[in-house]
């Protein structure tokens, strides 16, 4: 059941869509719903092409082994190959298949010659194998795989082509063992040649090894004198170089012994001025500084005793002058609500009431002006 499709439909025609099945299984209702099965086998195709002639005319037959199936997992090849194949057997399906197959295999053949056929199988493989893959696609059928089984003719040309590369293969073996015979005598003459020229080369060299010897014996003899005599003179030199180094160390010893004294004394010089500082300086400071806060301090107080003293006096003017005044407006009232009451009185108890008040009157207003 998993390696086949159905396709489950109402009975009668365009009630409802078929449903599609890819693998599984499904329960069908005699009369109302109807089945049809497609297989999911992978199929192997023997494509065979006999006596298909060559872009050059050659005929030849060539087979070919495939592999196909319906792509059950990809729907719109699934309904491709439902709409191409729905109700053919398993065989049917593959002799369309094959005959496809066929059809791209002479095309392809007849496009390429018997050498590039014979000998790039490969690439006669793929081309099969990608046009006819593109074609099959339609129909809902995928190529998994092709390859060249077999290529032959009737013609002996295949046969030919071997006979000739082997006639080819033993020409060069012969000429090429003639080359290395002739290249051995030409290397044993050379090889004698250069054993004679390597000998006399040899004397040569054994001639000019004792000459260069004494030559360079002597000149090494004068060098190794030269060198004598250099060493001993470096060596007076380097006494007098190191004894002047002595007294150049012995002199930095005294300007440093020398710098540490001086440095001494100032350490010394820095202490006594801190020393005094603490001692004299620094008490004379604080009592100057304890001198002057009194002085201020007092000075401040003598300040404010005054301001205040004088606020003092200015508050108690103003508050007798506000007293007086006080009074003043109050006696004044009284004597408007006399004059009031006593207007049936005559002139002259007015002028007695008024000179009893004058003295008092007189006296505020000297007051309100001496403040």
């Amino acid at each position: 059941i998993k390696h086949n499709l159905f396709m489950l439909s109402l009975s009668g025609c365009g009630r409802s869509p078929p449903l599609l099945i890819a693998g599984g299984r499904v329960f069908v209702f005699p009369c109302i719903q109807q089945i049809q099965r497609i297989s999911l086998n992978t199929l192997t195709l023997n494509v065979k092409s006999d006596k298909v002639y060559t872009r050059h005319g050659v005929p030849i037959s060539v087979t070919g082994i495939a592999q196909v199936k319906i792509q059950g997992q990809n729907k719109e090849m699934l309904a491709a190959a439902c709409q191409m194949f729905m109700g053919k057997s398993e065989g049917e399906i593959a002799n369309i298949a094959l005959e496809t197959l066929e059809g791209h295999q002479r095309a392809i053949i007849a496009h390429l010659t018997v050498e590039e056929i014979y000998q790039d199988r490969k690439k006669f493989s793929d081309q099969v194998f990608k046009v006819a893959s593109s074609d099959l696609v339609n129909m809902g059928i995928g190529v998994v795989s092709y390859t060249l089984k077999d290529v032959h003719d009737d013609q002996n040309y295949l046969s030919s082509l071997g006979k000739a590369r082997t006639a080819q293969v033993q020409r060069d073996a012969r000429i090429g063992e003639a080359q290395f015979r002739r290249d051995a005598v030409i290397r044993e003459a050379h090889a004698m040649q250069e054993k004679t020229s390597a000998q006399y080369k040899n004397e040569i060299e054994m001639a000019k090894a004792q000459r260069d010897f004494e030559l360079k014996k002597a000149a090494y003899d004068i060098e190794v004198n030269t060198k004598k005599a250099e060493s001993e003179m470096a060596y007076q030199l380097q006494v007098a170089k190191t004894k002047q180094r002595i007294e150049e160390e012995k002199m930095q010893v005294q300007v440093v012994e020398r710098t540490q004294q001086i440095t001494l004394q100032e350490q010394e010089i820095t202490r006594r001025e801190k020393e005094l500082e603490a001692k004299v300086w620094k008490p004379a400071e604080a009592e100057r500084y304890r001198i002057e806060k009194i002085a201020e301090a007092e000075k401040l107080q003598l300040i404010m005793e005054a301001e205040a003293e004088a606020e003092a006096i200015r508050m108690r003017g103003e508050a007798e002058a506000f007293a007086v005044e006080a009074k003043g407006r109050a006696e004044a009232e009284q004597m408007v609500k006399k004059a009031e009451a006593f207007k049936q009185y005559k002139e002259g108890a007015m002028v007695d009431m008024l000179l009893e008040k004058l003295p008092l009157v007189s006296a505020s207003k000297l007051l309100i002006v001496s403040k």
